[in-house]
């Protein structure tokens, strides 16, 4: 995808790609969708409400947008929820889904101006809001968050279980970035928080967007000489658990562990290091 940020200051070019683009609609966290996909509406049913500009599709040329058309769509069938739809999402519409959602989220809990609390518009098609009293702009946030992998010498990793999972839910340890904290540091302070243990040789492996509701997942891994230190904090962490590749292999193929969903960067990070897809664990909370 193509988000065209040169196009966000041209309303008549916009206007022109909506008449003809593949929108979305969105609010309260949830997608106008089916369990098999994103539905599609018309641009002429699309009316009041926001339009957020999220770009073009370099393969085809379509210009996608979303639409927060204001409705009521809590508990509606066709309204699911991006963590219900996104697996069945293929590469693209996960990634104008995730950004629609967070776009969504952003402009709902920001109407008001944070410096003089006046009503704000949105402009530069959704990429930001204005304040017509003193003319400041106010630019979507995202929040930095890590998340590990931790191994041991032996190869092994470490996962945890919070109390809000299912029972027999584990995965990687994550943290938002405190101020004045690089990433390196909050993957170390997190993970001896919840789970006790020293950490060495951190090493970025990538990152994912995580609209839930405005979060930005930083992965790394990174290894522990002190495995047998591993404890949980008893509140975020209630259960730690070491698992060879064996061990989370059959844990996972009986369901006595349930896996992290696989769109999650978690997922990835521990099917990375299992060096094969793993079976089983769809369940979110």
């Amino acid at each position: 995808m193509d988000r065209s940020g040169e196009l966000r200051s041209q309303p008549e070019i916009l206007e022109q790609l909506w008449q003809k683009a593949l929108i979305i609609e969105v609010g309260k966290g949830r997608i106008r969708s089916t369990t098999e996909g994103l539905s599609f509406i018309e641009p002429a049913t699309a009316i009041g409400g926001e339009r957020y500009f999220l770009g073009i599709d370099r393969a085809t040329g379509s210009a996608y947008f979303a639409w927060a058309s204001g409705a009521v769509v809590s508990d509606v069938a066709d309204y699911l929820s991006l963590r219900e739809l996104a697996g069945g999402l293929s590469a693209l519409h996960l990634e104008i889904s995730m950004h629609a959602i967070a776009l969504a989220n952003w402009h709902d809990a920001h109407p008001h101006c944070s410096k003089c609390g006046a009503l704000t518009r949105v402009d530069l098609g959704g990429a930001v809001r204005v304040c017509d009293v003193d003319q400041s702009q106010h630019h979507p946030r995202t929040d930095p968050a890590v998340i590990v992998l931790i191994k041991d010498r032996a190869d092994r990793i470490l996962l945890g279980h919070q109390p809000v999972w299912p029972e027999g839910r584990f995965s990687t340890f994550a943290g938002f970035v405190e101020p004045g904290e690089t990433f390196e540091q909050c993957v170390a302070r997190e993970a001896l928080e919840e789970s006790g243990v020293k950490l060495s040789e951190i090493k970025y492996l990538g990152s994912q967007p995580w609209p839930f509701p405005a979060s930005i997942m930083i992965a790394f891994e990174a290894v522990t000489d002190a495995p047998d230190d591993a404890r949980p904090d008893g509140e975020e962490i209630t259960e730690v658990k070491w698992f060879s590749r064996a061990e989370l292999k059959t844990a996972a193929a009986d369901g006595s562990l349930l896996l992290p969903p696989a769109v999650s960067v978690a997922r990835r990070m521990i099917e990375g290091w299992l060096g094969e897809r793993a079976v089983g664990g769809e369940l979110w909370r």
